[in-house]
Formats: C-alpha cells, sequence, structure tokens
C-alpha cells in the first residue's frame, strides 16, 4: 500500500469495498505455509439466508480470532461454507415456481424438481457470502463448501463423505430403520427436528370428559386437603379426563394415575370406556399406574394417546400400550382400512390377549369411527366435542394458554406423529463424545456450557435422520422386489448386493432380470428410498469434510482437529454434539479443542428480536450507517461471558464516533510529522512523556492478548478503547503538543517517532475487531505492506517503565481532579485559578516544576505553588499524599451556586422518590415488561449518583 495524505473523514463507503478486494486479492485470507495451524470452521449458514445480527456478531468474534492468529504467525484457515438447508431450500424455490405460475413440484417429478433447486442456488444461493464479506470476514473463500457438494454428483468429494458415514454407521449396526414418534409437518409432510419447531402461547381449551366405567361400576371417589380431612366424598361411575386435543381421544391405549394417588386406587386395573365412536363399538381401556401423572394437575388422569403425543409414547412404551396412529400424512383423520367396527374388533382383542402387541399389525388398525374418516383434524375436533357433549359426558370447558408448537417454516401445529423414519444410534455415538469432554479434550468457554452438553449427551434419544423431501443427500438404500433394504453408497454397489442374495437364495441372473419386469419394460431391480437426510447430519461431518475427507489430504492432516468452534448456545445439542459424536466416531479425535459459546443479540431493552415486535435490527442497516467497524466493535465490546449482547444504534453510533476520534488522532500525527521511524528504538526513549506512552501500548499489547486468548472479547475490545481514546488520544496527544510546538528539535524528533510508534501499535491491536479504518491509516503512513499481515505487537519487558507511568498519571490524575472540582463549582471556563499543593514531597515540587506548562494550560491554572498551609476560601482535593488546594471563592457567587445545587438536589430527589413509588407497586413489577423494569432501576441509579455529586459540591461550599 502507498504513503497518501489523510482525507477529513473516514469514506467508509468506499474504502470498506476497495480493501477487502485488495485483500482477497492478494490472498492475504489463504493460510500461509508457515506457522503452527490454527483452524475455525464457519458454522455454515443456510443457503437462503440474509445476513441477521446473530450471523454478524458470530462472524466477528471468528474473524477476531483468525485475524489475531494471523498476525501472530499462525497458519490460519478459516474454512467458510453454507447448508443446503433442505426444508427452507424446498420452501424458497416452490415458492418461487408458483410466483411464476409454473407447474407444481409433484408435476414436474423430482429430478425436474432438483436440477430447479440446483439452478437457483448457482444463481442467488451466494447472498450471505456477499454480505459476510462486507462484515469483514476473513475466511478463505477459494476453499468455500456447500453440504451438497458443487453440484450434487455421486462423485463429488462432499457427497462422498455423506454417503460413506451413512453406509459405514448402517454396517457398524449404528444406523437402522424405525417406527417411532417424530415431529410431523403436516404442510411440508416431512418430519422435522426440535429446532424447527416453535412453540408458542396461544388461546385455548381444556375439556374434561368423563370415561364410563366398564359395566356400569362405581367405586367412592375422595378427595382431601393437605391435613387429610376430607373435602369431597360421592359415588362415580367414570374417571375424569382433562385434554386440550379431543380429537386424540380415538387413539387411547389406557388412563394413567399416579401409583400413590389414592382416589383411583379401587379403579386401577379396571376397564374404561372411550366416550366417543357408535355406542356398539366403543373400545375399553384400563386404568393404569405411571410416575408421568402429575396428581395435582388437572384431575390427576391422563389418557395415553402414544402415537399423538411424546409423553404418552414413553409411558405406552413402557407399559407396552399400543401405539394407535389416528392420522395421515396431510393431518387429516386417516379414511383407510376397514370399517370401524371390524377395527376396533380387532384393538378389542389387543387389550384381550395383553402383552406386547405387534407394532407393524397395530400401525395397520383405523381407528377413526366412519363418520370421521377424511376429516381435517380440527374440524374432527369439534365434531368429537360436539358428540360427546350430546351425549351428556362431558364435565366442563377451561379457557386457558396452552403451549402449541408450530413449524417455523410452515406456521402450522406440528402433530406428533408415529411413522417410519431412519435413526441413527446415538447413545452408543455419545459416549465418547462425553467421555472427551470429561477428560478435557474438548472444553467449554464459558465452562457451565458443558452442563447442558452432559444434560443432553446422558439423556440422548435415537437422532431421526430422515425428511420426506426431494432436495437433500438422498438416503443411499435400495429396496429389492421382496422388500429388502441394501445400504450401499452407489446403486451399483446396492445392486451387487442383491444379486448376491438373490443368487446364494437360488435364482438365476434370467430370474433376477425379470423380478421387475411386470412392473414396466426396463424397471430397474431396486429402487431407491425416497426420503432425503436430515440437514444435521451433513453438517456434522463438516470439520473434516470440508478437509477432504474421506480422502487423506494434506489439509485434513494439517488442520484437523480444528482449533475453536464459535457458535451459539441453542444448537449445542443440534450441532455441537453431533460434530463431536462423528468426528471422534470417524476421526478417532475430536472435531476442535475449544466450544466458544456466545450469547444472543438482543434489542436495548432486553427483548429477543422479532418480526412481531418490530425490533428487528438489520445489521446491512447499520453497516450502511456507520460502517463495518463500528458494528463490530460494538458487538465484541458487549460480548462479555455468559451475558446477551443488548444492541442499540446509539451504541453502534458512538463507536463510529471512536473510530473519527483515531482517524482525528491520525490527522493530528499526519499535520505534525509524526511517521514510523525505522531507526526509533522505544527502549531509548529520553522524554518521561514518550517513555510513558511505550510503557502503556506495551500494557495494552499484553492486555489485549491476554483477553483474546481468554476469548474475553469484551474485556479486549475495552482494553482497546481506554488506551486508544483515554490515554492516547485525550492525554498523549494534548501533552505532545507543546514539545511539538518548540523549539527543542531532539525532543521534538523523539516525540514524533513515539508518537508514530504508538499509532502503529494502537492500529495492529485494534486491527482484528476494527480491520477496514485500521488498514487504511496503516497504509497511509508508510509504503509498507497489508497491516493484517504485519506481526502481532508482543508484550515487552523492556519497554516496561514503571517510573514514567507513576509520574505522568500523577500529573493526569492531578489535572483531572482540578477539572472536576472547576465543574463542580460551575468556575467560569475561562477563569484561571491557582493551585497550592500543601504536604507535597520535593519530588512533587519537582514534578510540579517539570510539567508546570502542561499543568497550566490543561487545568486552567494561573499559578502553581506549594505551601504548608491551605489559604482560607480554598476547595481541598486529595492528591497523591498531598492536597491541592484551589482558592475558588473570588470566582464564583456562592449563594448563587448554594441555591442553584439545592434546586438541582430538590429535582433530582423527586425523581428518585417517583421511581421509588413505581417500584413499590407490585402491580407495575409484575406486569410491566421485565426491560422497563430494569430500565427503571438503571435510571434510579443514575439519579443516586447525581446526587451524592451534589452532596459533595455542597460540602464544598460550605467549607468556603
Amino acid at each position: 500500500m502507498s504513503e497518501k495524505t489523510l482525507e477529513k473523514n473516514f469514506d467508509f463507503q468506499s474504502a470498506e469495498a476497495r480493501l477487502y478486494e485488495a485483500w482477497e486479492a492478494s490472498g492475504a485470507f489463504k493460510p500461509s505455509g508457515e506457522g503452527e495451524p490454527f483452524t475455525i470452521v464457519i458454522p455454515p449458514p443456510n443457503v437462503t439466508g440474509s445476513l441477521h445480527m446473530g450471523h454478524a456478531l458470530n462472524n466477528t468474534l471468528q474473524d477476531i480470532l483468525c485475524r489475531f492468529e494471523r498476525m501472530r504467525g499462525k497458519s490460519v484457515l478459516w474454512q467458510p461454507g453454507t447448508d443446503h438447508a433442505g426444508i427452507a431450500t424446498q420452501m424458497v424455490v416452490e415458492r418461487q415456481m408458483m410466483e411464476r405460475q409454473e407447474p407444481k413440484r409433484t408435476d414436474i417429478g423430482r429430478e425436474a424438481f432438483v436440477e430447479k433447486v440446483w439452478k437457483w442456488r448457482h444463481e442467488s444461493g451466494g447472498t450471505i457470502i456477499n454480505q459476510l464479506k462486507r462484515l469483514g470476514a476473513s475466511c478463505d473463500w477459494s476453499r468455500e463448501r456447500f453440504t451438497m457438494g458443487d453440484d450434487g454428483s455421486s462423485d463429488d468429494q462432499m457427497v462422498k463423505a455423506v454417503m460413506k458415514v451413512f453406509v459405514d454407521l448402517y454396517n457398524e449396526g449404528l444406523i437402522y430403520r424405525d417406527k417411532r414418534l417424530v415431529n410431523w409437518d403436516p404442510k411440508f409432510e416431512t418430519a422435522i427436528s426440535d429446532l424447527e419447531v416453535e412453540n408458542r402461547e396461544v388461546d385455548g381449551h381444556m375439556w374434561h370428559f368423563k370415561y364410563p366405567l366398564a359395566g356400569g361400576e362405581t367405586y367412592e371417589y375422595v378427595e382431601k386437603d393437605e391435613d387429610g380431612n376430607v373435602t369431597l366424598r360421592e359415588t362415580r361411575d367414570y374417571i375424569s379426563i382433562a385434554t386440550t386435543r379431543p380429537e386424540t381421544m380415538l387413539g387411547d391405549g389406557a388412563v394413567a394415575v399416579h401409583p400413590s394417588d389414592e382416589r383411583y386406587a379401587p379403579i386401577v386395573g379396571k376397564l374404561c370406556e372411550i366416550p366417543v365412536g357408535p355406542k356398539a363399538h366403543r373400545r375399553l381401556i384400563p386404568i393404569i399406574t405411571d410416575d408421568y401423572p402429575d396428581p395435582e394437575f388437572g384431575s390427576g388422569a391422563v389418557k395415553i394417546t402414544g402415537a399423538h403425543d411424546f409423553n404418552d409414547y414413553q409411558v405406552a412404551k413402557r407399559g407396552d400400550i399400543p401405539l394407535y396412529r389416528l392420522m395421515d400424512e396431510q393431518g387429516a383423520m386417516r379414511d383407510d382400512g376397514a370399517p370401524y367396527a371390524e377395527e376396533s374388533a380387532k384393538a378389542k382383542k389387543i387389550v384381550e390377549k395383553g402383552g406386547t402387541p405387534d407394532a407393524k399389525y397395530v400401525d395397520d388398525i383405523n381407528l377413526v369411527p366412519d363418520e370421521y374418516r377424511g376429516l381435517d383434524r380440527f374440524e374432527a375436533r369439534k365434531r368429537v366435542i360436539a358428540d360427546i357433549d350430546a351425549e351428556g359426558l362431558m364435565i366442563m370447558v377451561e379457557d386457558k394458554k396452552i403451549m402449541q408448537p408450530f413449524g417455523d417454516r410452515s406456521g402450522v401445529v406440528i402433530e406428533p406423529m408415529l411413522t417410519d423414519q431412519w435413526y441413527v444410534d446415538a447413545k452408543t455415538l455419545a459416549k465418547p463424545a462425553i467421555k472427551a469432554v470429561e477428560t478435557g479434550k474438548t472444553k467449554f468457554v464459558p465452562e457451565n456450557w458443558s452442563k447442558t452438553y452432559y444434560q443432553w449427551m446422558n439423556n440422548i434419544e435415537p437422532w431421526c435422520v430422515s425428511r420426506q423431501l426431494w432436495w437433500g443427500h438422498r438416503i443411499p438404500a435400495w429396496y429389492g422386489p421382496d422388500g429388502h433394504c441394501y445400504v450401499a453408497e452407489s446403486e451399483e454397489e446396492a445392486t451387487k448386493l442383491a444379486i448376491a442374495k438373490y443368487t446364494e437364495e437360488g435364482y438365476s441372473l434370467e430370474d433376477i432380470n425379470d423380478m421387475r419386469r411386470h412392473e414396466h419394460h426396463g424397471a430397474p431391480l431396486l429402487v431407491q428410498d425416497e426420503d432425503v437426510l436430515d440437514t444435521w447430519f451433513s453438517s456434522a461431518l463438516w470439520p473434516f469434510s470440508t478437509l477432504g475427507w474421506p480422502e487423506k489430504t494434506p489439509e485434513l492432516e494439517r488442520y484437523y482437529p480444528t482449533s475453536v468452534l464459535v457458535t451459539a448456545f441453542d444448537i449445542i445439542f443440534f450441532w455441537v454434539a453431533r460434530m463431536m459424536m462423528q468426528g471422534v466416531h470417524f476421526m478417532k479425535d475430536v472435531p476442535f479443542h475449544t466450544v466458544y459459546i456466545h450469547a444472543l443479540v438482543l434489542d436495548e431493552h432486553g427483548a429477543k428480536m422479532s418480526k412481531s415486535k418490530g425490533n428487528v435490527i438489520d445489521p446491512l442497516v447499520l453497516i450502511d450507517k456507520y460502517g463495518a467497524d463500528a458494528l463490530r466493535f460494538t458487538l465484541a465490546a458487549q460480548a462479555a461471558q455468559g451475558r446477551n449482547v443488548r444492541l442499540a444504534e446509539s451504541r453502534v453510533e458512538g463507536y463510529r464516533n471512536f473510530s473519527t476520534k483515531l482517524w482525528n488522532a491520525a490527522r493530528f500525527c499526519e499535520m505534525n510529522e509524526c511517521k514510523p521511524d525505522p531507526n526509533f528504538d522505544p527502549v531509548k526513549a529520553t522524554l518521561t512523556l514518550n517513555k510513558w506512552i511505550v510503557h502503556e501500548a506495551n500494557q495494552c499489547a499484553a492486555d489485549v492478548t491476554r483477553e483474546i486468548e481468554a476469548y474475553r472479547f469484551n474485556d479486549a475490545a475495552g482494553a482497546n478503547y481506554k488506551f486508544i481514546w483515554n490515554i492516547f488520544c485525550d492525554w498523549y496527544l494534548e501533552l505532545a503538543k507543546p514539545i511539538l510546538m518548540g523549539e527543542d528539535e531532539a525532543a521534538k524528533t523523539e516525540t514524533r517517532a513515539a508518537a508514530a510508534w504508538a499509532l502503529d501499535r494502537i492500529l495492529q491491536l485494534l486491527h482484528p475487531f476494527m480491520p477496514f479504518v485500521t488498514e487504511e491509516l496503516w497504509g497511509s503512513f508508510a509504503d509498507r505492506d497489508a497491516l493484517m499481515l504485519s506481526a502481532w505487537p508482543s508484550f515487552d519487558e523492556t519497554l516496561k517503565n514503571d517510573d514514567a507511568s507513576t509520574e505522568m498519571n500523577w500529573v493526569i490524575d492531578l489535572i483531572s481532579g482540578v477539572r472536576s472540582v472547576r465543574q463542580e463549582m460551575n468556575v467560569p471556563v475561562a477563569a484561571k485559578i491557582p493551585l497550592i499543593l500543601v504536604g507535597g514531597s520535593a519530588e512533587d515540587a519537582a514534578k510540579l516544576k517539570r510539567h508546570d506548562d502542561v499543568l497550566k494550560r490543561l487545568a486552567r491554572l494561573s499559578d502553581i505553588s506549594t505551601a504548608d498551609a491551605a489559604p482560607k476560601g480554598a476547595v481541598q482535593v486529595v492528591h497523591g499524599g498531598a492536597v491541592a488546594a484551589l482558592p475558588v471563592a473570588d470566582f464564583i457567587d456562592i449563594a448563587a451556586e448554594k441555591a442553584r445545587l439545592a434546586k438541582e438536589k430538590d429535582k433530582t430527589e423527586k425523581e428518585v422518590a417517583g421511581i421509588d413509588k413505581k417500584l413499590a407497586n407490585k402491580n407495575f413489577v409484575d406486569k410491566a415488561p421485565k426491560e422497563v423494569v430494569e430500565e427503571q432501576h438503571v435510571r434510579r441509579a443514575t439519579y443516586v449518583e447525581q446526587l451524592e455529586k451534589i452532596d459533595a459540591a455542597l460540602a464544598r461550599l460550605a467549607d468556603l
């Protein structure tokens, strides 16, 4: 970069694109051939996505680490890429087809639709990558990967990795097909993960129904209070059930009560009747005990519909209760099978026989009464309620808030559904992954997140990895004419397995070739599974698939395991845990040594951002308005471990001002000919002021390095901010002005070199946080290589100078003390007042003499002297072991000042009283939004601090 004169302002809007293009073109983002490897794999954003504030925080922190380690001489690989986002991408393309009035997906067929998705991906799928570049992300874009590979072909390395993992796990007995309960999205007609389910509080109802006891039996129902006193005693011929989903009653397999619930002890083991459907064919189900029901909730009795509720499913599995599926893939009541009378008879025989029922046989039974078949589930609900009520078996209806699961993309109510899916034996894979964290091979930062990891991993369920979509890695399983499944990495390999099996069974090749000919001429021997793999399956391989696995590439050898993963807490289970399982299993080593978990980005009031609240802040809008540097520094400065980021636009504006402050300081240096001097040796600085700035810059390097290494990004940003704004800009340059404008050429030369040296250190230490403005300034002061490839300033013991630090801090504290008194006492800005140092040492007197000009200029002093006692009418400020006396009585109207402060005090006390009254109001504290209550506490603390200052000023006035 060539030396140039600085403009009045930093034009970030033109500079950011220019600088980024130069970095990328120079190959600066690629790993160097030397140095210890440092690797980060980017959490791959959805290919459909646009940059949101979570992405901005996550990638800012990754970029800080990468730029920091790159400058420290490490061979940094920041591996980028995107996720194919199965359901989201399929939805985007289908919506596009609808808007263009093109034929539906189902009309054009799978192959043509997948081609359309690939076309969309190549034309429109790079949006978020370009947005990450605007943020300043220094990824090695030449290595960008996509979880589906470049074109999805079977010979693509990313595809091969997924196929190999699936087949290997299958052959090891760790992948299998099973019928289990899943989150089913009736709109997209697919299973979805828990992360894709959005639980919302909605207005709902709780219906209470009577389940009559079989044969008209009765029992004495008794309720007691806490002391054991009887509060209700009556004879009942039913058990009371409460449900929010009456349509699922049709699939009940039992009614459960808690073993300790005395109310129902007389009827445990009896049968009760489901109060819906044709009277002649109503089913009887057993009343059982299980620890799941809560005696304190509702009636204490729970209907068990194992095929349509996750909790019920567990109870059903424990109690061998049949799982009756009631709905089809669209969420309508089933209309297949024999008439209800025949189907209910089958269910009756199952109850009579007892034992563990055959799952396939039970699943084929359709227990939806004929009159409800084919109805939408919510229409069926209305009909069921009306029919039960007409029979007098509805006890009551409660209006209440309920939590209801919705598909986060479809927006429809999710139905727990019993379906055939592919599963990974996660429990087996989890064991070594748990041990890796227990033994410290992988550590979490903050450490408390390891507890979340253990909790999930120790209670892990089989992982459903199949999805009923067309976009994604198609499951490498093929079915023969007899339904036998062949799992292989390709159809060719699967066909070989099939031929071997059928040949062993005595079939000739001609017989095998004719097996499917009855379907149509040229029909293949095998038919591939229609499902695709869960998106998380391929992203679980990300740390090693992106490095070339299953091939043994040089990159895999050098950069695996990766160094650190930076991610959010909500995907510890969905992604982090699964990468741990797959990495340990296939690479025999952990995928990363450290997992840094960052917090959420909330609005300034502490509320989650959402479109419905209208409080979403678009990072690109802030970048357009204030520049990427300002947004990055804002996010880093608030990224305290374990604390959510509260983002206010005013903070971004404030850090834009910080950037402007640095720019103006650099312009001051430029105007005063402060340019990098290769001959300047900071150890040999002679002036106390310059020794001090060298010492402080050296200390700042130690502080920033230590905090980044510990992932305390906010403290690292804070150390930079303090040194740049307070020490360098506010004090060093101000204190240097008399020297730079003086006649002592030697002092001037040294100060110019020291200022340039310190500015270079600032640009290097700030670069990981604010890469654009620092790079621009670096190139403006000298013709040299890019800042991002310069050497990180490490702490140097020889640059420490405690004596210079002590002296300059003594001067700064004295100036600050005088300024504070002047402000509190309302001394006119133009007035110059005397200062008398009382009780100081000979060294204090010498310091006053050495810094006489600076003290007078910056503290607005007319005279500086020493004395044994303070003069009358002087305000006294303790300074070190001495007292600075400031005779201000002649410069202010004491009576008017007392009146002003008294009025200010009264006003402030009223503000505090008003807030206290509000906070004492229980209704306000309980009902007001949390952020509003917290704002009141913050306001109160501010007013209290103001009162303390007013009282201190009044106390000083009283002594005059």
